[in-house]
Formats: structure tokens, C-alpha cells, sequence
């Protein structure tokens, strides 16, 4: 059950980074999770497992980890379709 919540979480996660950088449309759900899953590992590794968690994932770091892992993912894709 508690991946289910984990996968949830960084749903959820990737959505609001999606929806700050305005890059949400071109995701979808599994790139969501991909983001919100890979932003939280890279938020927590920069910024440490401070603030409040849920699912095991501290929130602001994971919603930063994933806001970058979003520009990063978009700057490269936008480069490439040109």
C-alpha cells in the first residue's frame, strides 16, 4: 500500500511542478510520476528531508527537485524538436 502512496505523492508532485514551469500538458500522468519520483530523490539529495512529509517524500524539497527536473527535461526537448 505504501507505494501506491508513494506513486500518488509523485503524482502529484510532478503536476504542480508541471503547472509552475507551464510544462504539464506535454507530460502526462507517467511523466508526472517520473517527475515528481526523480525530483524527489534530487530535491532530497540537495536539500535534505526538512519540512513536512507525506509518503515518505519531504514536500518542498521534492516540489523543487521536480520543478528542475521539469526545466531540464523541457529546455532539452524544446532543443531537440527544433
Amino acid at each position: 500500500m505504501h507505494w501506491i502512496w508513494v506513486l500518488i505523492v509523485g503524482a502529484i508532485i510532478g503536476a504542480i511542478a508541471g503547472a509552475i514551469t507551464r510544462r504539464s500538458g506535454a507530460m502526462g500522468w507517467i511523466g508526472n510520476i517520473i517527475a515528481g519520483l526523480v525530483g524527489s530523490a534530487i530535491g532530497e539529495a540537495l536539500l535534505g528531508h526538512w519540512g513536512p512529509q507525506l509518503a515518505g517524500m519531504a514536500i518542498i524539497p521534492s516540489l523543487v527537485g521536480a520543478i528542475i527536473v521539469v526545466a531540464v527535461v523541457s529546455f532539452f526537448l524544446m532543443r531537440s524538436s527544433k
